[in-house]
Parts: C-alpha cells; structure tokens; sequence
C-alpha cells in the first residue's frame, strides 16, 4: 500500500539502509534535484498520475539529507503529483531554509498564487516532455508559464529525451528565463562521447543560459555496475559523459541523487554509494566544491553563505 494507494505493480522502492558513503561531501553541499511522495494519506496522487509510487516523505528525505552529509535540498515537484504542489511546499517550509523548490504550474495560475510560491521557496518550475511521464507537453501554455515566472528571477527546469533536442532546441532557446537540463539531457551512453548527438547538447549548453545537471547515472546507464553491494566505481559507462559537461561547464553544472528514484525497473540504487559516484564524473577538489556547493548556491540561494 502507500497510504490509500495501490503501488504501480513492480515499483521499486527507495533504498532503505544507505551504506555511509566513503567520499565526504564539502561542507554545504546542495543535493539539487530530489522529491517527495505524499504521504498519499496526507497529500494525494493526481488522479491523471503515469504512476502510484511508494510512500516518501519529508522526514525520510531530511534524514537522507543528514545520512549523506547534505546542507540542502531543492525539492523538485514530482509528475505523480500533477500541478497539486503541497507536498513539495510542505516539505521546502520545514526545511527551515534548507530547501528550495521546483513547481509545476498551469497556466492559469494567479499572481497571489506565484507570489505565495516565491514566498515558501519555489525558484523554478519543470516542463516535462518525456511522453510516458506526461500526456502532452504543450509548449503554447508552456510559453505562458515562462513569461510569467520571468519577472521573479526564477528558471526553467527541462526533461527531455536526447533525441528530441533537435525538434525543441528552438523552443527552449526562445524562453526568457534561464534553463537547467535533468540528467544531462538523457544521453544515449552507449554512442560516442565524442559523437555528434552529444556534440549538438554540448553546444546547446554552451549557446545558452543552460545549467546542467550531472544526475542519474542510475538512469543512463547501459553496462555500467550498479551502485550496489559496496560497488564505489559504479555506471562506468556513464562516467565519461558527466566527467565531458563537468570539463566544459565548472560554473554551470549540479548533482542531485533524485531521490526516491521514481520509475526505476531494473535495481534501486544504494544513496550511499551514488555519493561515490561524485568523484569520477569531478576529479578535482575545486570541480567538486563548484559541483556541489557553489553553483547551486549561486542558483537558489544567490547573496547566501553555504
């Protein structure tokens, strides 16, 4: 059960007793991408919901937080909730600070409402255009949405297919807020690192306003060891591609555990060991500390000390 749901059949659930990683974080590291689910009790799934996942609430997400030596989360909202947004709020107000938050909006939202979001936390808003994920993606309304998230300084978060950037390249570079890409775009990692369709979201970043996050290896991966059963070099295959965007853009990528994991099928990665992933993909002291700690800090928490 999870709460008064029914679990999509064969959901994967968090992993429950994370190893202590053996990589230590710098002081004020910022897990920047993550969610929360529910409790359904208290904040219900969206009836048009893909999927019902687990229960995974604040509490565990802080004590996470704690267990892998995080200062902060940015709390992004996750598609199982729609553009009902209260869990994601409840969890950013008792952060006590320590939290920022990514909505989903339509795009009739109220300006009292935008200004009730700001004031909890919210910096940015996602537009999903993973198709098993989201029925559409509407980029008229999506449009809308960006021009009025504008004048508050907040950002455009994007998750999307690799093979799609060519047909919403334009899209994108039309928004007039910054962006930052989930999961470095989704690469195919079994192609070149040095191909061509990496080459063409390398340049996208660079063309733009674009942060990047260097998240999901879990995701990507193809023949990579799973971060499991004390594996600390685990998603070989994914390495290269995160160790290329953290080599060209220090200043402009983040790390996130995208915690609970939502919608894995093959294995659920141990967050301890995914903390140990950190290392391969920014091999550098000074690498880590922009990763970790001060991009993300400059993006959600600009004028703040870590």
């Amino acid at each position: 059960m999870s709460g008064p749901f029914i679990k999509t059949p064969g959901w994967l659930d968090w992993y429950r007793n994370p190893s202590a990683p053996a990589f230590t974080l710098p002081e004020g590291t910022v897990d920047a991408h993550c969610h929360v689910f529910g409790p359904g009790a208290e904040f219900p799934y969206a009836p048009e919901r893909k999927y019902t996942p687990c229960d995974a609430g604040k509490d565990e997400l802080f004590a996470l937080r704690d267990h892998l030596g995080v200062s902060r989360n940015v709390i992004v909202q996750a598609t199982c909730h729609g553009a009902d947004n209260s869990a994601m709020v409840d969890a950013v107000r008792a952060s006590g600070g320590r939290a920022r938050g990514i909505a989903t909006l339509r795009p009739d939202i109220t300006d009292t409402e935008l200004a009730e979001l700001d004031e909890a936390g919210v910096r940015g808003v996602r537009f999903n255009f993973l198709k098993r994920l989201v029925n559409a993606a509407p980029k008229e309304d999506l449009a809308t949405i960006a021009e009025r998230i504008a004048p508050l300084g907040w950002h455009v978060v994007i998750y999307f297919e690799s093979e799609d950037l060519a047909d919403l390249e334009s899209f994108f570079t039309a928004l007039p807020t910054p962006l930052v890409v989930d999961h470095m775009g989704r690469p195919d990692v079994t192609k070149p690192v040095n191909g061509p369709d990496f080459a063409r979201f390398l340049r996208f970043v660079e063309h733009g306003d674009v942060w990047v996050k260097v998240t999901c290896p879990e995701r990507l991966t193809a023949t990579g060891r799973p971060a499991l059963n004390g594996e600390r070099e685990s998603y070989s295959d994914v390495v290269p591609f995160g160790r290329k965007v953290v080599e060209e853009f220090p200043d402009s990528v983040l790390w996130g555990t995208d915690w609970p994991h939502p919608n894995l099928a093959d294995h659920m990665p141990d967050d301890g060991l995914l903390v140990d992933y950190v290392p391969q993909v920014a091999v550098t002291a000074a690498m880590r500390q922009k990763l970790l700690v001060d991009n993300p800090m400059r993006l959600y928490w600009p004028g703040e000390n870590a």
